[in-house]
């Protein structure tokens, strides 16, 4: 099983939702779920990312927001759950 590392900002975006809007909270929590047995299919519409991030991929939180993520060997990498590839 991977370990599941957030990018400081992102861990703080986490927490963010955790405070202002539960429901998106626990949609990431899903994803996250979803892409430790899933990582390029499943909820969310996977999408690997191009350019400046390339080798990330993303997941729809809604039609705002997007869960982006790298996978490595070892680590699920979340570098952001608040807005569009920010």
């Amino acid at each position: 099983m991977k370990n599941i590392v957030f990018d400081p900002k992102a861990f703080k975006q986490f927490n963010e939702w955790a405070i202002e809007d539960k429901k998106l909270y626990k949609k990431i929590v899903d994803l996250i779920d979803d892409i430790l047995r899933h990582p390029f299919s499943g909820i969310g519409k996977p999408e690997p990312l191009k350019h400046q991030l390339k080798g990330y991929w993303s997941r729809r939180i809604n039609d705002e927001h997007r869960l982006v993520y790298k996978i490595t060997e070892t680590e699920i990498v979340i570098i952001s759950c608040k807005f569009h590839y920010d």
